[in-house]
């Protein structure tokens, strides 16, 4: 029998915090994959542990049990430099509150994660400003995020996520500030994205929102149904 590699394959997860003397879980038990180029929707109500499951993917927290598998690699069993690479050629994060510098202009704030990349400021510049007009920002390229919508923001949030052409882009809760036009706006620009050969991950409570994705996993109390 041939074995399927999986892009990435969560196995046996769980993670625990300590609350004062209490031990809580804000996952109990979660397994499964999700394959190459997959539009994925996690679902959940608030406090069901959809972003701290997020945040394990994207090599950002560490799980108290259990094996994240990307290509077949154990994040955490890297050195947290290791990781911190992968993080950078891997993974395109979109958060929650767009975490834009707000002193920064959009082309700015869109270079911040090519910082590393050790690549010369013109190559950094032409990259940056293609991927700002793939989101329809290329009129607002020297704006600061407070002269810019919360959709356009989050426009920034997603281009900046795409800069160092990343195959897995994982959004928190990307339409959560967002009017439903706009939302509907953002979600079908993921798609896009999703069609040109990306994996996207996003974490939703919106049914609506997740309806954009091909398939989803359930997240309830910890646990998690595909």
């Amino acid at each position: 029998m041939t074995q399927v590699n999986h892009l990435i394959e969560i196995q046996g997860l769980k993670k625990t915090y300590q609350s004062g003397d209490t031990m809580v879980d804000a996952i109990k038990h979660m397994e499964f994959f999700i394959d190459d180029e997959e539009f994925i929707a996690i679902m959940g109500q608030s406090g069901s542990g959809k972003s701290t499951l997020l945040s394990i993917m994207g090599a950002l927290n560490h799980p108290t049990q259990g094996k994240v598998l990307v290509d077949s690699l154990d994040l955490y069993s890297l050195s947290g430099e290791q990781r911190a690479d992968f993080r950078s050629e891997y993974i395109g994060f979109i958060f929650q509150s767009f975490q834009l510098i707000p002193y920064l202009t959009v082309l700015e704030n869109v270079k911040l994660p090519m910082a590393v990349t050790g690549q010369k400021k013109k190559i950094k510049n032409q990259m940056a400003l293609e991927v700002i007009q793939r989101v329809g920002l290329e009129t607002k390229a020297h704006r600061l995020p407070d002269q810019l919508s919360g959709g356009e923001q989050e426009r920034v949030a997603i281009a900046r996520a795409l800069v160092n052409k990343p195959p897995i882009i994982l959004a928190d809760e990307p339409t959560g500030n967002l009017d439903s036009k706009t939302a509907n706006e953002i979600m079908m620009l993921l798609q896009s994205l999703n069609d040109e050969g990306h994996t996207i991950i996003v974490v939703t409570h919106n049914s609506e929102m997740g309806a954009y994705a091909t398939r989803s996993i359930n997240v309830q109390d910890g646990e998690c149904f595909a």
